[in-house]
């Protein structure tokens, strides 16, 4: 008997651009290769939240599509900071990766609130930061993605980076950092989409869900041959 596990999708309708759609479809088909019964949930402004969720994702959006989310966001915030507090993985790419922050301040400034769950503020620059990017990460190793953003975000004490840029530039272009971590949550500014290349981040939010919901996650490795041969390209390609 396959053992449900709910993947619950943020604001798909606003927040998914650069092929952000694409870390649902790694995540669901990742798990029915382990042998689980991915149960989907989309989650758009207006929309009932749902009462639970073993995984959480989100992606990028345009200036005006966080515009079109904050008030909700705003609405379901304590909803997710709880979910996150109690161990929920969940994978926040760009534009929500800044409103999971405190704030995102446009270049013409005005203030975006965010919910705080992650240690994080972001500000709104004339220099738009774009290419190929690689970062180092001690948990996860290389992960590879695409960087588009204005936005450049800056960590508090109670975040850390996901990731030491190698090449790019990530958050900013003031240090090295890329991403940020708090608990189980993973926000990141790497599109392209990022769990295709980087299977060990989606295997990472998988065996916590499973783990939280089940209490252990002990399967083989999954045969990554193709990702890994997608990521040795990627890894030659120039800025």
């Amino acid at each position: 008997m396959s053992q449900p596990i709910t993947v619950l999708q943020l604001y798909p309708r606003d927040m998914n651009i650069y092929g952000d759609h694409g870390n649902l479809l790694v995540i669901k088909r990742r798990l029915e290769r382990y042998g689980y019964d991915p149960q989907i949930i989309e989650y758009n402004p207006g929309d009932n939240f749902p009462e639970t969720a073993d995984i959480v994702i989100g992606g990028g959006g345009q200036d005006s599509g966080q515009l079109k989310i904050q008030d909700d966001l705003l609405k379901i915030g304590p909803q997710l900071k709880t979910m996150a507090e109690s161990g929920i993985p969940m994978l926040m790419v760009c534009g929500l990766y800044q409103l999971f922050g405190k704030f995102f301040k446009t270049k013409g400034g005005e203030v975006i609130h965010g919910i705080g769950v992650l240690d994080v503020e972001t500000y709104g620059k004339s220099e738009r930061l774009i290419g190929n990017i690689l970062t180092e990460s001690s948990d996860f190793g290389q992960i590879i993605g695409y960087e588009n953003h204005s936005g450049q975000t800056y960590l508090g004490n109670n975040a850390k980076p996901l990731g030491m840029v190698v090449l790019g530039a990530g958050n900013n272009t003031d240090d090295n950092h890329e991403g940020a971590r708090y608990k189980n949550v993973i926000g990141t500014y790497l599109h392209g989409s990022i769990l295709p290349k980087n299977p060990k981040l989606a295997d990472f939010l998988i065996e916590q869900a499973v783990t939280k919901r089940y209490g252990e996650f002990s399967h083989a490795p999954l045969d990554d041959s193709l990702a890994e041969k997608a990521r040795a390209s990627a890894i030659k390609r120039p800025r």
